[in-house]
């Protein structure tokens, strides 16, 4: 692993996400284009790292191979205690349910459920009971600020709070892991930097380790630490 990624204390204990040597690249026609070219990033429990850089640096790409949503060409991937290098598509999806969260520039929550049931949904899926989710999303929703919001589908809250929202489905199995494309992207200023603001809270509250790439410099200056891709390597700022 390159030096700069290693910024954590001696015994900090075991990673969140360990990436190393991750290459992956496309084929475009007759060439092939390269994104990721040894990249390596390690995190670890309760660190907040700003992704930055321009459109099409392979941000996106990064976190759907951090995500295991894709397969890389070759390198290694570790959420938490896992190697998921050579797990297959059935294993990769549980990995994914129980320790990875995802937050995306559009909430993409389910219209016909309310608040609190879009917030249960993932811990049903991971085996939960009812009442026990239910006590989850509240509390979750409540952190949040939402608790009078609870039982209003999306198209009845505003974009602030339809990404709370989606913050809290989120961290709902408590993942080790959060990953974050461009989150506030698609709000106005004062609501980005609220939705910022309790994004922040609740991953230093909980401890879960949180790779979020932003365009805002500004949000990423105020994390723990800032990365940018540059000829597909990870490279601190």
């Amino acid at each position: 692993m390159n030096e700069q990624h290693a910024t954590q204390e001696a015994g900090a204990g075991t990673a969140a996400l360990a990436l190393e040597g991750i290459e992956l690249g496309y084929r475009q026609g007759e060439a092939r284009l390269d994104v990721l070219c040894g990249a390596d990033l390690i995190m670890y429990p309760g660190e907040i790292v700003g992704l930055v850089g321009p459109s099409g640096a392979g941000k996106s790409t990064l976190l759907h191979v951090a995500g295991l949503l894709e397969r890389p060409d070759g390198g290694t991937v570790q959420v938490a205690d896992t190697d998921a290098t050579h797990l297959d598509d059935r294993q990769r999806t549980a990995l994914r349910r129980n320790s990875i969260g995802f937050v995306y520039q559009f909430h993409h929550l389910l219209p016909e459920f309310t608040a609190r049931e879009n917030v249960m949904l993932p811990q049903l899926i991971a085996g939960l009971d009812r009442a026990e989710a239910g006590r989850r999303a509240d509390e979750l929703l409540g952190f949040l600020g939402l608790s009078e919001r609870t039982t209003h589908r999306p198209s009845e809250l505003s974009g602030g709070e339809q990404q709370r929202v989606a913050i809290a489905r989120a961290v709902a199995n408590a993942p080790r892991l959060l990953l974050a494309d461009e989150p506030t992207g698609n709000l106005d200023p004062t609501t980005a930097e609220h939705v910022f603001d309790i994004l922040m809270r609740l991953v230093h509250g909980t401890g879960v380790a949180a790779l979020i790439a932003t365009h805002n410099l500004d949000f990423a200056r105020r994390m723990d630490r800032q990365v940018t891709l540059r000829e597909g390597r990870v490279v601190a700022l």
